[in-house]
């Protein structure tokens, strides 16, 4: 019986080391799960715009509603491409002034990508250093957070574009 009481005693001390080696990645999974629900916001926020708004900028020193989404698209290329150590994919060049079909496919095409380039993301490499903007080189873990601040900033820029036109951004409609 003391034999069966220690056999189970040490069974339930190690559940939890061995429930720690089975779970996932959590880092990563919580950035993947951020990327999916800031594209599903952003994506949304710009098939919200009527097309007549995309060159709309609430002061001469802002970026239009368009430069806003190509800016994005940009980002998302180099951004998700560091982050997952893959190389972005060829794209034919898009003006920030062109339509907004041709603006929201683009967005799309990047926030797809950034699904893919993220797929194989795990914890094990946070530390390791990838390419920032201007040549510097940052963790990954870094260019991650610098990523998911960027993907609000600009959700919170494209909702006040929109309602300053009179829509809501897709956040703030009921379900």
């Amino acid at each position: 019986m003391l034999n069966r009481a220690r056999f189970f005693t040490l069974i339930l001390a190690a559940l939890p080391s061995l429930a720690a080696a089975q779970a996932p990645a959590p880092v990563a999974k919580a950035f993947r799960d951020d990327a999916t629900a800031k594209a599903r916001n952003l994506i949304a926020a710009a098939e919200e715009m009527p097309a007549a708004n995309f060159g709309f900028k609430p002061t001469p020193g802002q970026m239009t509603f368009g430069s806003v989404v190509m800016h994005l698209a940009q980002g998302n290329d180099f951004l998700c491409g560091a982050i997952g150590g893959v190389k972005a994919p060829a794209r034919t060049k898009v003006a920030d002034t062109a339509a907004k079909a041709a603006l929201v496919a683009r967005l799309k095409e990047t926030f797809k990508f950034c699904e893919e380039a993220l797929d194989k993301l795990d914890d094990s490499k946070l530390g390791e250093e990838v390419p920032f903007f201007g040549g510097k080189m940052m963790t990954r873990a870094a260019v991650m957070t610098v990523t998911t601040g960027d993907w609000a900033d600009h959700y919170s820029q494209a909702a006040i574009y929109l309602r300053l036109n009179g829509h809501l951004p897709p956040t703030a409609k009921k379900p």
